[in-house]
């Protein structure tokens, strides 16, 4: 941690988090039941100026906001340049709404849930005097959206100066955003399908057709939808209604790509740039005016450990500053996952995940009040966050037997070194951050022997050949563990290798311990045994869909290699079989071919993490070899070939594995230049064999042969 901080990885300052009321700290993936991996959603909030309450609304307010006050509705939105588009203002009519008191002069209205998230983002409370409990939060009125409808509101940007009304949305969600939601039907399908619905029937809905008739002029021009991107797409995509939940989700994601990418502001101070400019520009221009404020809240539920609904604080906070706010780091990553000479992912799309994840993933809270964890060096009050203390502890096991003898770290290991001399300085030497021996003996005073064999054991073991793990960890212990590695060692001793891959289902279902489908590796052992049990969990499946353990299929491999084994001992003792010093015929030959081909296809397979594939050459094809040749030799009246001594001849199968010499007969020169290179097999990276059309190719061969020969 200190040397991460020393390279500007870790920072201070006020940032979003997920946030534990209850807990009254970050709450991190790790800390969580429900929502990992969500983070925050960062929107603009509006401050939507009430200038003529609805009848309903005056009677609910009447006597308890002051009539020189002012009332605000605040939408939230990700699409702050469009604002100059406004024609309305949608509430949910079912959905309960708050009036919550900024000061004696301001109230904001939204949903509970959007003031709850607030009071943690410097609004109703300050960020000393969080609020533990939502009863510290209470509306001074509380009503359905529909008893707004039909509010005269004054609309920021909106070209619209009158004022804008409230109107009716049945598609508003009370779980995203404030629950109050502008429109601009000009570059949303959604509200572009909603007026026009309000509009046909008017008095269905009990507004005036006035009100949803309000002119809808262009903001942005796109290359692809023109100045009108709502509409063109409504009418491509046959949109009837503000039910086609399908077709508008689509539509949605075609439009924001589209404006945001390739779109030109047409209206407003920043007229004539790309949005990709102005977006930013004119949100800052919206807070700065006053006429709105940054709002965030989770993306999606998040559930603590305590059971608590997690709100988004924005508090300062120690961080690592992933992502893009410290690009050569992001793009060091990224470029080492993706390069063919990088990190070996095994299948494409845990490469995707990883991209996808490195390109998303911003700055991570890596502290925290209380829970279990280290302290953090510079500022003891807070603990390091366990999926930040997590990342290079795989290095220290290449010295941990020196360190101590025990796994709680009381009792001294073999070079028998006392805790206070594993200082930073000691750490950078065994890790080949630096060659300054004398200065590290000078201050630490450990000998000088025992520091080598430390660094020694580090440069014999280390890089991590592979690192295998669950897919969920990629969004984040994964991603950290890239990231951090990269930081903090040289590039000889990056990472070589992630194998990830999905859960493990039994018969076809979720394990869960309450409904009895569980079982454990000991269990599943001692009920088919090792053999069987290794069978039945490569065949259960590789890559990252959810592998399924088949009992029957354990049951199976018993029966299987029962009779394998029955096979073998008769066909030993059977006396009629070829000797060595017999003719060798052309069966003989196919058969071995067969065997040295099956060898190299299950061994590049078991190389690239295939564990089916290489079940099925090692196994199933072998038998499958063996079957043909016992056939073909009863067909053509020729007894098989007796096995050779294995003691007189033994088969260079595996030549070419080169295996390291035991740690004790080898010296590491500090000089990494005078070092000898052990050799290491080279990983398979990204490429899968077709067994299949291999296998069927040398089926015709032989089939040939037969036909043509006998």
């Amino acid at each position: 941690m200190n040397r991460l901080k020393e390279l500007n990885k870790i920072l201070y300052g006020k940032r979003y988090t997920i946030y534990s009321p209850k807990d009254g700290q970050p709450c991190m993936d790790h800390d969580r039941t429900k929502g990992e991996g969500v983070g925050p959603t960062e929107y603009t909030a509006l401050k939507l100026k009430v200038k003529e309450w609805s009848p309903e609304a005056r009677k609910a307010v009447e006597g308890k906001i002051a009539a020189d006050a002012a009332v605000y509705f605040v939408p939230a939105t990700l699409r702050p340049e469009t604002m100059y588009g406004q024609t309305c203002c949608f509430v949910g009519p079912s959905i309960k709404y708050g009036v919550f008191k900024v000061s004696d002069k301001e109230y904001y209205i939204c949903t509970k849930r959007a003031a709850w998230n607030m009071c943690f983002q410097g609004i109703f409370f300050d960020i000393d005097h969080f609020p533990q409990d939502q009863a510290e939060l209470e509306p001074v009125v509380e009503v359905p959206g529909s008893v707004f409808v039909g509010t005269l509101i004054n609309a920021p940007l909106s070209v619209h100066t009158e004022g804008v009304r409230i109107l009716p949305m049945e598609t508003v969600l009370a779980t995203k955003g404030t629950g109050v939601v502008t429109c601009v039907p000009s570059d949303s399908p959604d509200d572009y399908a909603t007026v026009r619905e309000l509009a046909k029937k008017a008095e269905y809905y009990k507004i005036k057709k006035e009100w949803a008739e309000l002119e809808i002029i262009p903001v942005l021009e796109t290359p692809a939808y023109g100045k009108l991107a709502a509409k063109h797409l409504v009418e491509q995509l046959k949109i009837n209604s503000p039910k086609d939940d399908k077709q508008l989700a689509e539509a949605k994601d075609l439009a924001y790509k589209e404006g945001f990418y390739n779109g030109t502001m047409l209206v407003g101070e920043f007229k004539g740039e790309k949005v990709q400019e102005a977006k930013e520009k004119v949100r800052q221009s919206i807070i700065q005016s006053g006429d709105g404020f940054r709002f965030a809240d989770p993306s999606a539920e998040v559930i603590s450990r305590s059971a608590d609904e997690c709100v988004v604080a924005y508090i300062p906070q120690w961080f690592l500053n992933y992502g893009e706010n410290d690009k050569e780091w992001q793009n060091t990553v990224l470029e080492y996952v993706t390069a063919k000479d990088g990190l070996n992912t095994y299948v494409q799309e845990t490469e995707n995940q990883f991209v996808a994840n490195l390109e998303w993933l911003n700055q991570w809270a890596c502290a925290r009040t209380y829970g279990l964890g280290s302290k953090l060096p510079w500022d003891p009050q807070f603990l390091v966050e366990s999926l930040s203390d997590s990342t290079v502890y795989m290095s220290y096991y290449t010295i941990a037997h020196f360190l101590h003898s025990d796994r709680f770290g009381k009792t001294a290991g073999l070079l028998d070194i006392p805790v206070s001399g594993m200082i930073d300085e000691v750490w950078d030497y065994i890790f080949t951050r630096s060659n300054d021996l004398e200065a590290v003996i000078n201050k630490s005073g450990i000998e000088k022997s025992k520091l080598l064999t430390l660094r020694k054991s580090f440069e014999y073991w280390y890089p991590l050949d592979l690192r295998s793990s669950g897919k969920d960890l990629i969004p984040n212990h994964l991603t950290f563990f890239l990231y951090i590695h990269l930081a903090l060692f040289p590039r000889e001793y990056w990472p070589r290798s992630v194998r990830s891959n999905g859960h493990l289902l039994l018969n076809g279902d979720k394990m869960s311990k309450s409904t009895g489908n569980f079982l454990t590796i000991t269990q599943a052992v001692g009920k088919f045994g090792a053999d069987a049990t290794r069978i039945a969990l490569a065949d259960a499946g590789d890559g990252m869909e959810d592998a399924n353990f088949e009992e029957k299929g354990a049951n199976a491999a018993i029966m299987r290699m029962y009779i394998l084994k029955e096979w073998i001992e008769q066909t030993i003792s059977d006396k009629s079989l070829r000797t060595a010093s017999d003719p060798t015929v052309l069966w003989d030959t196919l058969f071995e071919d067969e065997m040295n081909l099956l060898v190299h296809e299950a061994y590049d397979h078991y190389s690239a993490t295939n564990y089916k594939l290489a079940l099925k050459a090692s196994l199933y094809d072998f038998q499958s070899a063996r079957d043909f040749y016992r056939e073909q030799c009863i067909s053509s009246g020729v007894p098989m070939s007796r096995p050779p001594d294995p003691e007189v001849h033994r088969a260079p199968i595996t030549h070419h594995i080169h295996h390291r010499p035991p740690l004790g007969r080898i010296h590491v020169p500090r000089n990494p230049a005078q070092r000898p290179q052990h050799p290491k097999r080279p990983l398979a990276r990204r490429t899968r064999t077709k067994p299949q059309s291999n296998r069927t190719k040398r089926i015709h061969q032989k089939h040939f042969l037969k036909h043509n020969i006998l």
